[in-house]
């Protein structure tokens, strides 16, 4: 799936797979899935691992709202039971969050407040800042250092065996597609199940490449980036800037890039191509989901958030860390999920044409169910979007070498400028 850019990157082929398989950090398409030793075929383990991989297939089990959700979300958004915009109430948690904190203070209080064992989530790594890595944290100032979006590639699903062997329940943040695959891995691995105790989605329009980090560093004034200390993409305010700072720099200096610089004009230019074909920006397979509420003009603003219950189990748990003077939000009316996120209702109807174009072509695309993407094809597109999905993936085809595999050569561990 890999070669064939189907892989969105989620690691959960090396948790089920991990004497066969390794995620490595490829420079233009993300963290992929490579064989443990490259002679070998692909045994039983990887084999099972494609039935659990988000990139192939996304599924939920019926079109219909079930009792308890809002039914006027489900088509375009999924399972929604309830609708809360806010932040937390910790007010370092909040101004290190990319908007409101929630998902921080959240999974804290699952720690402290519900007894939970660890929070299983990624962070930047001690040695290459510019690149992620899964962890286990096991108390909330953890939590706080890790606070804030890291748009580069992240696979936090390779590490699920971390849960499966806790002392208690865990919690698990990701994109939507790697709590996709917690999802399907959990109902084929027992252990697994019985210890996830929540799962929070952050919403995503798409993950940039290790490319698009340092070209970003590049536009900062960073050629090489071996001498980085830190590397944030967001937060310290609504939306927050991407901040950098060398080694070398003197204390309290960073070098700082808008949202707009930095995700506007170069990141998102850098997104893996599976994120172009995605059908999922907001969590849908996930207990609680978070992202921005984007009807709010930003500015010089601590933050707040829009935050999803999707389950039972979501409601729940918010409810009780509202209780608790963890969170506070106010009870939203659905049509603020829509008017805060108008940019990834567009882009789910784009997915249409897409997917129709590439197969016309004899390409492989993922398999969706009862995630409809033609009627907002229809609905919330303009002519001109319509053409451009369509026209433009042919012309996608053509210049990504869509046709041809991927090259897929580890970049993780070189630490020397890319050119």
């Amino acid at each position: 799936m890999a070669a064939n850019r189907l892989c969105t990157g989620c690691g959960v082929c090396a948790y089920l797979a991990p004497d066969e398989v390794r995620m490595v950090d490829v420079l233009d398409h993300g963290r992929r899935p490579l064989p443990v030793l490259p002679s070998a075929p692909a045994g039983p383990g990887a084999t099972a691992a494609v039935d659990c991989c988000p990139g192939v297939r996304l599924a939920h089990d019926s079109r219909r709202a079930e009792p308890g959700e809002i039914a006027a979300l489900r088509p375009a958004w999924g399972p929604v039971r309830r609708v809360w915009e806010g932040y937390a109430t910790d007010p370092a948690i909040r101004y290190a969050g990319s908007s409101g904190g929630v998902a921080t203070a959240l999974a804290g209080y699952c720690l402290t407040g519900q007894g939970m064992a660890g929070v299983l989530h990624v962070g930047a790594r001690a040695d290459v800042p510019y690149l992620n890595e899964t962890r286990l944290s096991r108390d909330p100032a953890e939590l706080l250092a890790a606070a804030g979006s890291r748009y580069a590639p992240a696979s936090p699903a390779d590490r699920l065996d971390l849960v499966e062997s806790a002392d208690g329940p865990c919690v698990f943040i990701g994109k939507p597609c790697d709590v996709a695959a917690t999802r399907m891995a959990r109902r084929v691995r027992p252990a697994l199940d019985a210890r996830l105790g929540l799962t929070i989605a952050l919403f995503c329009a798409g993950t940039p490449t290790t490319r698009g980090t340092l070209e970003m560093l590049r536009r900062l004034g960073i050629s090489d980036p071996t001498g980085l200390e830190s590397v944030h993409y967001r937060g310290n305010g609504w939306p927050g800037r991407a901040r950098a700072r060398l080694v070398e720099d003197q204390p309290g200096h960073e070098r700082t890039l808008s949202y707009q610089e930095s995700w506007g004009e170069i990141l998102q230019q850098h997104r893996q191509w599976r994120c172009y074909l995605c059908a999922d920006h907001t969590g849908e397979f996930a207990d609680v989901a978070v992202g921005d509420p984007w009807y709010r003009p930003t500015g010089d603003d601590p933050g707040r958030s829009l935050v999803l219950a999707r389950t039972e189990r979501g409601v729940r748990l918010v409810e009780a860390a509202i209780a608790a003077g963890v969170l506070a939000l106010d009870e939203a009316a659905p049509t603020i999920l829509p008017a805060s996120q108008p940019n990834l209702l567009r882009a789910r109807g784009a997915v249409a044409g897409r997917l129709v174009t590439l197969r016309a072509a004899g390409l492989m695309t993922p398999r969706l169910r009862h995630l409809p993407t033609a009627r907002m094809w229809w609905r919330h597109l303009t002519v001109r979007e319509r053409l451009r999905s369509t026209v433009g993936t042919v012309r996608r085809i053509r210049r990504k070498r869509l046709r041809e595999p991927a090259e897929l050569i580890p970049y993780g561990e070189q630490r020397r400028p890319v050119g």
